[in-house]
């Protein structure tokens, strides 16, 4: 892979770290439920996770881009309806102080990474970026051990990066769950980079 390349994933996985999710939703919640350190613990559980799609693809979508190249395909459009499906209901709806409230827990650290590692495996959002995206991103073909190797440190970077600051401003973030008017923003500018994510693939 080019330098091009891995800035690209990089900032791609940026953007849909970024935009408000189930993981995201469960993250802020256990911050404001359960402090910084357990929260810290989730969010490596979150990581984890990423990286177990990750490892999924370099090791089974290069073999499908390879010789199924029609299930392939699918898999792409099956991405670009479900980004659009997520548009749509962040736009109507989305996030809202009773769905956040109900994801508060307690727990040991140990509960906490776990907590991180069932979400992430479980959100559809975060299957269809790998499943979907990340190979319109990585020439999966080519890629070597190396490449995975760097596609993997980039990938901790970056989530690290985007998720340290929702669990630093979660203790002052009460207020945006009690603004109606802040939360329809949110939503909607999730819906905006979800179409948009929805059309970059589509497009490809």
């Amino acid at each position: 892979m080019t330098l091009a390349g891995f800035v690209t994933y990089a900032g791609a996985l940026a953007i849909a770290a970024a935009i408000p999710g189930p993981g995201v939703t469960a993250l802020v919640a256990r911050a404001l439920g359960s402090g910084f350190s357990s929260s810290l613990a989730m969010s490596l559980g979150l990581i984890c996770g990423d990286l177990t799609y990750l490892t999924a693809v370099v090791l089974g979508l290069a073999l499908v881009a390879q010789t199924f190249g029609t299930v392939f395909l699918v898999i792409k459009w099956l991405g670009v309806a479900y980004l659009a499906y997520l548009a749509w209901t962040f736009w109507t709806s989305g996030i809202t102080p009773e769905n956040i409230e109900a994801r508060k827990g307690k727990g040991g650290l140990f509960t906490s990474f776990l907590a991180g590692l069932t979400v992430t495996l479980g959100n559809p959002k975060t299957m269809i970026f790998y499943l979907a995206l990340t190979p319109t991103l990585v020439d999966l073909r080519t890629i070597t051990v190396a490449d995975y190797g760097i596609l993997a440190v980039v990938t901790v970077l970056v989530l690290l990066v985007v998720l340290v600051p929702y669990l630093a401003l979660a203790a002052k973030a009460r207020w945006l769950l009690k603004t109606p008017r802040a939360l329809r923003t949110l939503n909607r500018t999730a819906a905006v980079f979800m179409a948009g994510a929805a059309a970059a693939i589509a497009s490809r």
